[in-house]
């Protein structure tokens, strides 16, 4: 058999950037990295350009549903890889952040323009299954239709109506459906920062809600960074008190940016970035409740210096 790749016409090529991006959302929503994600685009682009001996568009009548049934079932292949990798990860895990590049030109990462899913709701999708994530994330965030979503995971309907009834009480029990207005995020979020770089416990208490939980996710990589989640308001006064007394807000330059959609804060150091701080408010938008610091620098790379 000759490896001499097969040619590929410019119109599949085009079909398939044309559905790139609807096909990052709905990936990096069911897996939370953006490298992964990557991977599993490559790997579709490489399912894409085999089919037909180089003709994909040959025989499909619908490429768009096409290509998203092959992304979502490469997604559920690499899930596993990724539960594996998770079982020696030191410390907390969150998502991957994705990071608007520029707010003043209103430029952004072209992921952005998808469908975002916050940083807080992706931590909930974490405790799905891998069928019930896929569901939730086709039918609650982009849209699909029951019977759409059963050919894409050559399920039953009665079988996805099942896996999304389940997914969306679980979500509901565990994420409230009430979104603070970006304007209430930003002042909170500017107020928090103003505390914890500060040092200023009075501020932080007032801020922080009694049952807040802070998780750091640093791989092992970065200091300070907690390796099991900080629950309660005096804990994590504490975690945030310590580390301003060791000057580690002194040498950090703060930018204000959007996150998953929310307004959130990029941390520099040296002019690189590094870390990453979203919040998740109460109900009524006047407390912090759950505090996100990604400063693992794999889950950085794609946020390159001039982008920030």
């Amino acid at each position: 058999m000759s490896d001499t790749p097969v040619p590929v016409t410019d119109d599949a090529t085009g079909v398939f950037v044309g559905h790139r991006e609807l096909m990052f959302g709905v990936v990096y929503n069911m897996l939370g990295s953006v490298a992964d994600t990557e991977d599993v685009l490559q790997d579709t682009w490489l399912s894409w350009t085999a089919r037909n001996a180089g003709a994909p568009l040959d025989g499909v009548d619908n490429p768009r549903a096409y290509l998203v049934r092959i992304a979502v079932n490469h997604a559920l292949t690499r899930r596993a890889a990724i539960s594996r990798r998770r079982e020696t990860y030191v410390g907390p895990w969150l998502p991957e952040p994705l990071v608007a590049v520029d707010e003043d030109t209103g430029a952004e990462d072209p992921a952005l323009r998808t469908e975002s899913v916050s940083l807080a709701m992706l931590v909930v999708l974490e405790s799905l299954s891998p069928l019930e994530r896929a569901v939730f994330v086709l039918h609650e965030v982009f849209g699909y239709a029951h019977p759409e979503i059963a050919e894409i995971i050559d399920r039953s309907p009665a079988a996805v109506r099942q896996l999304a009834h389940r997914a969306r009480g679980h979500v509901h029990a565990r994420r409230p459906l009430y979104e603070a207005h970006p304007r209430v995020r930003r002042e909170a979020t500017e107020r928090f920062v103003r505390a914890a770089v500060g040092g200023d416990i009075a501020a932080l208490m007032e801020v922080l809600a009694p049952d807040v939980t802070v998780w750091t996710d640093a791989g092992g990589k970065r200091k300070p960074a907690a390796l099991r989640p900080v629950h309660g308001r005096d804990k994590a006064v504490r975690f945030f008190g310590a580390y301003a007394r060791k000057g580690g807000g002194g040498h950090l330059e703060l930018r204000h940016r959007r996150v998953n959609g929310d307004d959130a804060v990029v941390l520099f150091q040296g002019g690189e970035p590094y870390a990453v701080l979203v919040l998740d408010l109460t109900p009524d938008g006047e407390r912090v409740c759950g505090v996100y610091v990604v400063s693992n620098p794999d889950k950085l790379t794609h946020l390159r210096r001039e982008e920030a």
